[in-house]
């Protein structure tokens, strides 16, 4: 018998971020396991006793505590409430299977034989929870989403500053894909992070087509003004360029172009946040990007804008001037040199100004 897969599509902030597919045990922990995935499709409709709406959709994670992420709560969606799909509240099951690892699936509780709609998601191992929740799955694809909500800032009470919904969520059947590849229905198949494929091809040759793949797709949303998306595409560029080191056939000629290639991911990377208003996440990204020792104009121009934007005109200055060495006719430089230089010239000559008042 094949364990039924959930889904779990989630936003962070109004913003799709990708799809969590967990894995459920039924043969360990049936009653747990069907309250989930009941709780997933919605099939039951609304709760004879109290109205609830019972289905995970339109939920969000709460809580975002150190180890785990919860959610679940249908009726109060704050963590103060929840109900199962055989009433309010219905009794542990076992203890069988344990906190073992990143990605187990368990149930939330407010002590023994509490347990209604509300779980969590660990994000390490968590043995001291071990005989206090029933575990009842495990996540299969989208340990990078859960990632992305565990990194997401809280409150001092472990509340996300943006919220993170379930934007949707059912059961994939079993003769059926599970819609990680080709989420954001763009034409993108390769799925996010590279941990998701179903296999994990051994040639090195196959991981750089992914990358220049991801890396097109971030063009070709940056030309559109889809600057969100376009980041995305090119953080992912760079996971999968990542794995390219690993794997077989790398000789020198494909690393000196994976060398090239990330420069230029991380170069375009700095000018999607540049527009998107992240000055300092720009300058980290050429700051890597000229790292390598590849001589880059294009990285040294966006990281004279990014200085700019942060008012260190000397720095921008500076990195116009070098990016100019390396394209001595291109327009673009000579005109943001030329704003530099006179921001610069205007700031010495106010400093001037300011000595020259003190010793009067």
């Amino acid at each position: 018998m094949v364990n039924p897969r959930c889904f779990l599509d989630i936003s962070i902030g109004g913003e799709l971020e990708g799809r969590i597919v967990i894995e459920l045990y039924p043969d360990v922990v049936p009653l747990t396991a069907e309250n989930f995935r009941a709780l997933c499709t919605g099939e039951l409709g609304y709760s004879s006793k109290t109205g609830v709406r019972l289905h995970y959709k339109g939920v969000p994670f709460h809580r975002v505590a150190r180890g785990l992420i919860e959610g679940g709560d249908i009726s109060s969606q704050n963590g103060c409430g929840g109900e199962s799909i055989y009433g309010l509240a219905f009794d542990d099951e076992n203890f069988q299977l344990k906190h073992e690892r990143k990605g187990m699936v368990s149930m939330a509780n407010t002590g023994p034989n509490s347990n209604g709609s509300q779980f969590f998601i660990a994000t390490t191992r968590l043995p001291h929870l071990d005989g206090k929740h029933v575990v009842f799955g495990k996540v299969m694809k989208g340990l990078g989403v859960l990632r992305s909500v565990e990194h997401n800032p809280t409150d001092e009470e472990n509340h996300p500053l943006r919220e993170v919904l379930i934007e949707d969520c059912g059961q994939i059947q079993d003769d059926e894909d599970d819609g990680v590849a080709g989420f954001f229905k763009d034409g993108d198949m390769y799925p996010d992070y590279p941990a998701d494929l179903d296999e994990q091809p051994p040639c090195c040759s196959w991981w750089i087509d992914a990358v220049n793949s991801s890396k097109n797709f971030g063009n070709n949303n940056y030309k559109k003004g889809d600057f969100k998306m376009a980041l995305r595409k090119y953080r992912k560029a760079l996971r999968y360029l990542d794995i390219c080191w690993e794997k077989d056939g790398l000789d020198e000629d494909k690393a000196d172009y994976l060398r090239v290639m990330k420069t230029h991911i991380l170069t375009n990377s700095s000018a999607c946040k540049l527009k998107l208003g992240d000055a300092k996440g720009a300058l980290v990204d050429t700051d890597f990007a000229t790292r390598s020792g590849i001589k880059h104009a294009k990285a040294l121009f966006r990281r004279g804008q990014a200085y700019m934007a942060l008012n260190d005109v000397e720095a921008a200055a500076a990195s116009f001037e070098r990016a100019l060495e390396l394209e001595p006719s291109d327009g673009a430089i000579k005109k943001e040199l030329g704003i530099a230089k006179k921001k610069v010239a205007e700031k010495k000559d106010k400093e001037r100004q300011v000595y020259a008042r003190m010793f009067q």
